[in-house]
């Protein structure tokens, strides 16, 4: 992640790079099996281009992971169950605005660190918005909930079900009120 200027050329280079990544992604399964010089052809740079924003493949996987995570703990809040609607909406907006990207992503073996990385993130949300509350086995029940929520997503992107983001979403709130309220 070398460029830090965010021009709209700099934004736009990225952005091809990005997609370019995912859609050999999903081709190859596994990071390791694309070059730069693969990814160079399909973005339509130069190599040079790509190393001007990175140093490797694996940095632009990096990128997308953090860019993910940082979006997602965007949310300041009081860690309160009222902010648990909002939180579930914005990790869903997320995902819907960048939905070809992840669709792409989530069918190779390879995001499975960002998938746990997501899986931690969302587990310390719920226990801060729960800590208070008297539920038995609290961190049992929210890896429980939040393996499912994960399982879900990763289903939806792989075209496993057939229901829009938007269901899942409305599906994990009202499961969460369910069992945790």
């Amino acid at each position: 992640m070398k460029v830090q200027n965010k021009n709209h050329s700099s934004l736009k280079t990225k952005m091809k790079i990005q997609e370019s990544f995912a859609m050999l992604l999903q081709e190859k399964n596994e990071i390791k099996n694309i070059s730069v010089t693969e990814l160079s052809k399909r973005a339509d740079i130069t190599r040079s281009a790509f190393y001007t924003h990175y140093s490797s493949i694996y940095d632009v996987a990096k990128e997308l992971e953090e860019e993910a995570l940082e979006k997602l703990n965007e949310i300041k809040s009081k860690h309160s169950i009222e902010d648990i609607d909002y939180y579930f909406d914005h990790i869903f907006n997320y995902l819907k605005e960048n939905e070809r990207i992840y669709t792409m992503m989530l069918k190779s073996n390879d995001p499975l660190l960002f998938v746990s990385k997501l899986e931690k993130s969302i587990n310390k949300k719920l226990y801060d918005a729960l800590k208070n509350k008297p539920i038995a086995n609290l961190n049992l029940n929210i890896t429980f909930f939040t393996n499912g929520c994960i399982n879900l997503i990763i289903k939806y992107f792989r075209k496993e079900i057939k229901n829009s983001l938007e269901e899942i979403d409305d599906y994990i709130k009202h499961l969460f009120k369910t069992f945790f309220i």
